[in-house]
């Protein structure tokens, strides 16, 4: 199988690091304030989340890939001041400067246009991209992966 998503995704990784387990008051509300704005983003599609895979990244790194139909569309979440980010991140910033340097987080933008991603599922439940997009047989966009990038930009 590959995903069935054509035309340009914007791929978004976010994570959090603990820098120290013991630092509950400052790593706990990192951790639960995701949760809300994930919720958020599901219940209204129109904001543009089509999907995320959750990962660990050993027992300090908890990160999400999101896939988002366009960076506007991402962008627009971050600054919406009516959404669940804005003060989740204003929060995070006042405990990131209270805390001194007990919880970690990064991100990750990348715009990708159409023809410049392909994907391939073997023996696998949804996954990714094909998670977030839905999936189709290999064949509709070629058995390779040179093809499945063509079809791709061509779509």
């Amino acid at each position: 199988m590959t995903a069935a998503s054509q035309g340009g995704v914007t791929v978004f990784l976010i994570g959090m690091r603990i820098n120290n387990f013991r630092a509950l008051r400052s790593w706990w509300p990192v951790f639960i304030a995701m949760p809300k704005m994930i919720r958020e983003l599901s219940k209204e599609k129109e904001r543009g989340l089509l999907g995320l895979q959750p990962l660990l990244g050993g027992p300090r790194l908890l990160y999400l890939v999101q896939y988002w139909e366009s960076k506007e569309k991402l962008l627009a979440y971050a600054s919406d001041r009516d959404g669940e980010h804005r003060p989740a991140w204003a929060a995070f910033n006042r405990r990131v400067r209270e805390g001194r340097g007990k919880v970690g987080f990064w991100h990750e933008t990348y715009a990708v246009p159409a023809g410049s991603y392909e994907s391939i599922y073997v023996n696998m439940p949804e996954f990714g991209l094909g998670k977030a997009t839905g999936v189709v047989p290999v064949g509709r966009r070629g058995e390779r992966a040179a093809d499945r990038l063509a079809a791709g930009s061509a779509g």
